[in-house]
């Protein structure tokens, strides 16, 4: 995985996590996902990323990260939401205010019907 496509994947978790309120089990998570990608520097970045303007950090990610996943294949596109959705399942739940993102990003990048497909297998 390139810096690039490390970046994205641990902006994506992050502003995720954060949309609700990062709590500690999450902030581990993404400490243990960095780790795991060899990542320290890229989830750095991207907590800097939402530290500099918290308030609007989820639509400014949601720019950047469709300049960068836009240009992703379709597959890798639905990879992608697929992770971060388990990522957020972990705690056994989703919330609203989750999914709506998960739902906003995968529309964008038009993997939305892949999404709802997935979420219709994982409920079944």
């Amino acid at each position: 995985m390139t810096s690039e496509e490390k970046k994205a994947y641990l902006l994506l978790k992050a502003i995720i996590f954060h949309y609700h309120g990062l709590d500690e089990d999450e902030r581990n998570n993404l400490n243990e996902t960095a780790d795991s990608l060899d990542g320290q520097a890229e989830l750095q970045w991207a907590n800097d990323f939402i530290a500099e303007d918290y308030f609007n950090s989820f639509e400014r990610a949601r720019e950047y990260l469709n300049d960068v996943v836009g240009d992703y294949r379709k597959e890798n596109r639905v990879k992608l939401i697929e992770m971060v959705w388990q990522a957020n399942n972990l705690k056994g739940y989703v919330t609203e205010l989750e999914a709506t993102a998960m739902l906003k990003l995968a529309k964008d990048w038009k993997v939305e019907a892949e999404l709802i497909e997935l979420l219709k297998k994982l409920s079944s």
